[in-house]
């Protein structure tokens, strides 16, 4: 077990250029036993590209890392790969998840790490050992299962297993929760208290401030590839680590007015997915809406979204502006149907194509002619996106892959702006977004919305909900619990439908004493 307290690892002038332009630089940092190191900043602030350089993934332009050997002495380390990295007892959990998926969840875990009996592969003790790791993740999977079978907040735990296994001292997580139910990022949180009580470091980025203040012993704060700030617990709190990240405070959006009169855009009657024919489901979007779908993880809000865009087979009818929808994913898109996947990395970007390219995806199939692009336009077209959604850096030739996670998303959702959509269809539309990035993308739905497009949502983040939607429809187990209108509804309210309670005059009317919600709270 380590020494708590005994520092493992630090960071002297640590800095990364990309073609000359820095995108860290001058951190100094340390990181001891036995504490959680909490790394927060806006998108782009530098945080995924320090994480990367202490886990081997990229090396550092600039300044030297130290990690304490067996007997606690710092030595320089040149950590050229994540193999370096594990052998000095640093494991990395990638934002974006990236499990074997063609291999089972065993095999995923031990990759490159199998275990070996009289030269062949053990498949038994390699099973026995991930089941364990498994269920110190909360898992309870048949480790054989693939792992492309795996639900998106199966596979961020499946990859916590995977750190573990490694038995680190230093783990390094980069947004573990985003993709976590309530219970599951308790549990992950729970993790992390064990771990530190074990001697082990534990550094983390999250943008659930909430999730910061509950578990961190310090936090670094980034703006601009520079560290604005070390806080020590005790001396801070989420306006402090807000204006640290943003150089100002976050003020709340105000509430948008009633769409009463407006006319119905979206009509869905009787609609069931692949996974959800015993529950069909029926309602509303007007013009202009912003319709929040609320529910715990498998309440069945995905499945509306996507078989409202045709991406999975649906029973019932979807009518757009009283004409039903018809055909497959192109045909909708064609007839102004938008979709933001929650999954980004794997269904919405071309990470190894260029900003300009991925951003103008949507207006290129509606302006080019006979299989040619003005460029000239296009590219004003991207500049103008740029500006709007304040994607940075503001590089129209800069690889997709290399901005990050929030500018990225950023990216995804000015594609649909540029053509003014119908309706837009937002999975989790701020997974992985910092407070700063989340408010300007919220702002630009709603004026997307006051536009005249109609948008439905689906969110596990309760205080994305209040704050974006006009109008709540809650789902449990695949059916419509009810709804609420932003007037009305409160966490409380949600939470009473979301876990499959009746709706009743006492319990809307407790929950309207409760209107001061705890902030951050995830279904």
């Amino acid at each position: 077990m380590t020494n708590t307290h005994q520092e493992l690892l630090r960071c002297s002038g640590l800095g990364r250029r990309y073609a000359g332009v820095p995108a860290l630089s001058g951190i100094d940092l340390s990181i001891r036993g036995g504490e959680v190191l909490a790394i927060v900043g806006e998108n782009g602030a530098g945080k995924s590209t320090l994480l990367k350089m202490l886990s081997g993934v990229i090396a550092p332009s600039d300044g030297d890392i130290s990690v304490a050997d067996a007997d606690g002495v710092l030595r320089t380390v040149q950590l050229s790969s994540v193999r370096d990295a594990t052998r000095a007892g640093i494991a990395l959990v990638h934002q974006e998840l990236n499990l074997a998926e063609n291999l089972d969840i065993a095999g995923s875990i031990f990759l490159g790490r199998e275990p070996a009996r009289f030269g062949f592969l053990d498949l038994h003790s390699m099973q026995a050992s991930a089941r364990d790791w498994l269920a110190r993740v909360g898992l309870d999977l048949d480790p054989t299962t693939p792992c492309g079978a795996l639900a998106i907040a199966q596979r961020q735990l499946v990859e916590v297993a995977k750190a573990l296994s490694c038995n680190a001292r230093i783990l390094i997580l980069d947004e573990p929760t985003s993709s976590l139910s309530a219970r599951e990022a308790d549990r992950m949180l729970e993790i992390m208290s064990e771990l530190r009580a074990q001697g082990k470091a534990v550094v983390f980025v999250s943008h659930h401030l909430d999730e910061v203040l509950r578990i961190a012993d310090r936090v670094i704060v980034l703006r601009d590839g520079k560290c604005a700030g070390v806080l020590e617990r005790g001396a801070y709190d989420r306006n402090s680590i807000e204006r640290l990240m943003v150089g100002r405070s976050i003020e709340p959006t105000e509430q948008r007015a009633a769409r009463d009169s407006a006319s119905v855009r979206l009509r869905v009657s009787g609609l069931t997915s692949a996974h959800r024919r015993a529950h069909p489901v029926s309602f509303v979007v007007k013009t202009g809406e912003i319709v929040g779908l609320a529910g715990l993880v498998g309440a069945g809000r995905t499945e509306v979204l996507e078989a409202i865009a045709a991406i999975t087979p649906h029973g019932g009818q979807v009518h757009l502006d009283d004409v039903e929808l018809r055909g497959n994913t192109a045909s909708r898109v064609r007839r102004g149907v938008a979709i933001v996947p929650e999954d980004r990395a794997r269904n919405g970007i071309f990470a190894a194509n260029h900003v300009a390219m991925n951003m103008s995806l949507a207006w290129v199939d509606r302006n080019s002619r006979v299989r040619t692009v003005d460029t000239s336009a296009e590219r004003g077209v991207v500049g103008k996106l740029m500006e709007r959604m304040q994607l940075r850096p503001a590089e129209p030739d800069r690889l997709l892959h290399t901005l990050s996670g929030g500018n990225q998303q950023k990216s995804v959702i000015g594609r649909w702006i540029a053509v003014s959509p119908a309706l837009l269809l937002l999975d989790e539309p701020t997974r992985g977004v910092d407070v700063a990035a989340r408010a300007e993308i919220h702002a630009e739905i709603r004026r997307l919305a006051d536009s005249g497009t109609s948008v439905l949502f689906a969110s596990s983040d309760l205080e994305e909900v209040l704050m974006l939607a006009d109008r709540v429809i809650v789902m449990h187990e695949g059916s419509i619990a009810g709804e609420f209108t932003a007037q009305e509804v409160n966490e409380v309210a949600i939470m009473h439908l979301a876990t499959g309670g009746a709706p009743s005059g006492s319990w809307t009317q407790t929950a309207a004493r409760g209107k001061e919600h705890r902030r951050g709270t995830k279904l």
